[in-house]
Order: C-alpha cells, then sequence, then structure tokens
C-alpha cells in the first residue's frame, strides 16, 4: 500500500479522495495557548506549522505542549510556537510504501507525518494510525485471498 492510498482513505467530507483532506496548520507566531484550543475543538494529536499553510516549517504535536508545560508552568501557554515546535519535519511522498513509513515513525517515535508533493508543498497529512489501519486493510485482504486460493474459490 502507498501513502496516496492512505490518503484516499482518509476522508473530511465523508467522500473518498485526497481532494477531501483538509490541511490544519498553524502559524509560527501563534501561541500554545492557540495550538491547545484548536487540537482540543479538533480532536487531533498535532498541527503543522506554517507561514502560508503550505510548506511545513515545524510540527507541535500534544508532546510538546506537554513538555513546555511541565517544564515552566501555565505560562508556557503564552509562548510562540515557534520557540518550541519541533524544526526537523520528517514528510514523505505520495508514492512512499506505508509500511516504510509505519517503520519511519516508529523508530523515530513520532505519529505525525506531513505528505509533500516535489516542490515540499503539503498534500495532506497520515498519522500512525493510519499506516496501521492501512497496514491491517492489506494484511485482511491477503488473508482472503489466500482462504481463497486454499478452499478453491
Amino acid at each position: 500500500m502507498l501513502v496516496n492510498q492512505l490518503l484516499s482513505m482518509k476522508s473530511a467530507s465523508g467522500k473518498p479522495g485526497i481532494e477531501a483532506q483538509t490541511i490544519l496548520t498553524i502559524r509560527p507566531d501563534a501561541t500554545l495557548g492557540e495550538a491547545v484550543k484548536m487540537l482540543s475543538e479538533r480532536r487531533i494529536g498535532a498541527v503543522v506549522v506554517s507561514e502560508d499553510g503550505r510548506k511545513p516549517q515545524g510540527i507541535l504535536s500534544e508532546r510538546d505542549i506537554v513538555r513546555q508545560l511541565g517544564a515552566r508552568g501555565p505560562d508556557a501557554l503564552s509562548t510562540p510556537i515557534s520557540e518550541v515546535m519541533t524544526r526537523d519535519v520528517q514528510t514523505c511522498t505520495m508514492g512512499d510504501d506505508a509500511l516504510a513509513i509505519l517503520e519511519r515513525m516508529t523508530q523515530g517515535r513520532f505519529r505525525h507525518l506531513p505528505v509533500v508533493d516535489p516542490d515540499g508543498n503539503m498534500l495532506g497529512v497520515v498519522s500512525i494510525g493510519d499506516a496501521v489501519s492501512g497496514r491491517l486493510k492489506e494484511l485482511a485482504a491477503e488473508k482472503e485471498a489466500l482462504t481463497g486460493m486454499i478452499m478453491g474459490a
């Protein structure tokens, strides 16, 4: 399974297709408090940081926020995201293998991966949950095919 298939399975509007996915971003000058509100309202675990909404400059996860709160207390919520975001954003492309990105996320201990085109513009975001779900669907299809072969169907 490829990343483009993972994105096709995701849907913001109930319709299949890559164009249905909304890419949420937040500006680097926004505060951690604003990010907390966005993550909470959208029920998501991370948000891509981008000045223009197209090219990722960083990523901010719940873990990043918790670390800041633990270190600095509630005052951390007024901190600009640019001071605490992960700047070395790992990305993938539409043609990447889903199992390979699942392994990358597991080894790197991160759960969200922006999908970019050759120019670095975001096309979507896949999570480790998306990759696991895609892999489970792949395994179920393989099992069904093998069962059919054994049963002579």
